[in-house]
């Protein structure tokens, strides 16, 4: 879970935790430059990868990160797609299965610059035998090497979060954006993350795997439990973040995606920020709140309503059989599953069914 803050040309700074599954972009996003159309407005990293969570005296939740650096994907990783990341790690940074050049400079696909001489095995490079660097390449590097380094990543107290946002990689069925419509909706949003698997999670690649809070690698205890532990943040505060979900992988007929993300982001960004202070409206529908086509900026983008009327669709059919999926998921946590979790996958499900 990363997190991050957004601030506008007026100096108002909201801090977002964002957990997406491995290759989902959730480096990219926590680094994210404002493109041309924002000026003005500045990204603050306080980190990309871990968030700890908890409550103020106020019933506020704040966040943390306890790591000291970055860990990324390195394939793809170039000055267009994440050129903060692409600058700090020219130094002081380690590499683990990437390729190499004839300077021993790392080298990855897409990297824009140089050629490989050795593959990622330590073998002469050569492309009939696969890409230099393994798909699952990574690097670390100092937090302190981003140029949108946040001093307050040190902060003990943290800083206090103002939305909550899940996502995954989906080639169809999730929008865009939509808002949970509680806190305990928000609960089974994260829990029954989808992403469509890639070369950075392990087994077969293209296949919808269930990733809760992003946290399957890493959850150290059932899965019931955990998800009981955030519910129990409703009977503990009623000053709690909106929940949120993104996707930025929607594709068109043709493959295509249908959005053009990196900077671009910052748009959606926007629209949850005013959502939480309450300045922007939504359309209410059986999975959530979802902006009409024109409460997302899309000035200066070579977009169609048309594309954006398909990002911010609802397929009832899809979705009864994405809910119909996640309640399947749920049963198999028997008796340990938290009957309001249970209740509120039961409503979705009913609204689906009302809305056909």
């Amino acid at each position: 879970m990363l997190i991050v803050g957004v601030e506008s040309p007026e100096g108002d700074v909201h801090y977002i935790a964002c957990a997406l599954p491995s290759a989902c972009g959730k480096t990219n996003l926590a680094m994210l430059i404002p493109p041309e159309s924002h000026k003005g407005w500045r990204i603050w990293t306080l980190g990309d990868d871990i968030a700890w969570l908890h409550l103020d005296d106020d019933g506020g939740m704040r966040a943390i990160n306890p790591e000291a650096g970055y860990f990324g994907v390195v394939p793809g990783t170039n000055p267009k797609t994440n050129k903060n990341a692409y600058d700090m790690i020219h130094g002081e940074t380690i590499f683990t299965n990437v390729g190499t050049t004839a300077g021993n400079e790392p080298w990855w696909e897409d990297k824009g610059s140089g050629d490989p001489i050795k593959d990622w095995r330590g073998q002469d490079y050569d492309p009939e035998n696969g890409p230099a660097a393994h798909p699952n390449s990574r690097f670390t590097v100092s937090a302190k090497r981003n140029k949108s380094y946040s001093n307050l990543a040190d902060a003990p107290d943290g800083v206090p979060i103002s939305a909550i946002v899940f996502g995954g990689r989906r080639k169809e069925l999730a929008p865009l954006v939509y808002q949970a419509k509680s806190w305990q909706h928000g609960v089974l949003v994260g829990a029954s993350v989808g992403s469509e698997t890639t070369a950075a999670n392990v087994g077969e690649v293209g296949v919808v795997r269930r990733d809760p809070m992003a946290m399957k690698p890493f959850c150290g205890y059932n899965f019931a439990d955990y998800w009981d532990h955030w519910l129990s943040f409703a009977q503990r505060s009623n000053n709690l973040p909106n929940i949120f979900h993104i996707n930025w992988f929607r594709q068109d007929e043709n493959g295509q995606f249908m959005w053009p993300g990196f900077g671009e982001n910052l748009r959606v960004r926007r629209w949850i920020i005013d959502r939480c202070e309450g300045r922007a409206d939504a359309v209410s529908t059986p999975i959530g709140h979802l902006p009409a086509p024109s409460d997302i900026d899309t000035s200066g983008l070579s977009i169609t309503e048309e594309t954006m009327q398909s990002l911010l669709s609802v397929n009832i059919a899809q979705w009864q059989a994405e809910m119909d999926s996640v309640s399947e998921y749920l049963e198999s946590y028997g008796d340990r599953l938290p009957s309001v979790l249970r209740k509120e996958c039961d409503e979705v499900i009913q609204n689906l069914q009302e809305a056909q």
